[in-house]
């Protein structure tokens, strides 16, 4: 059974942050070894997550992991995405959907924003690194 991927971001008028989503879809193809991963947006951009959903069954998908590319569990992921799904659900009666968690609290990201934090001291001049606000 042919299995797509389906990022769905907020989506932005700002066109850098919706193509910062496309980075991650390929990140994810590569990663996970998926031919099919699309990439589709709530609000503000196209394509929106029923073209998103067209686009995987259009390639030969028979089930789809819609997954939110959320920080957390808010209302677009537990209200909008599931009436999302539903609506494409009486398009595609055989179709397989099932929705991924958001990011949510995980120690990668933890350590991402460390990772960050210590970039943007350094370039402020702040200091040198988090190692050296951890010995002092």
């Amino acid at each position: 059974m042919k299995t797509a991927i389906l990022l769905m971001g907020h989506g932005s008028r700002v066109a850098a942050a919706n193509d910062a989503l496309h980075a991650i879809a390929a990140m994810v193809r590569e990663c996970t070894g998926f031919n099919i991963v699309e990439v589709a947006f709530r609000e503000q951009h196209a394509p929106n997550i029923q073209k998103g959903i067209d686009a995987c069954v259009a390639q030969g998908a028979q089930r789809i992991l819609l997954y939110p590319y959320f920080l957390f569990a808010g209302a677009h992921v537990l209200e909008d995405l599931p009436e999302e799904m539903a609506e494409a659900a009486a398009r595609y009666p055989g179709l397989e959907m099932a929705l991924g968690e958001p990011l949510g609290v995980h120690p990668k990201l933890g350590e991402i924003v460390c990772e960050r934090i210590d970039h943007a001291l350094a370039r402020a001049g702040w200091q040198a690194s988090l190692n050296t606000a951890k010995a002092g």
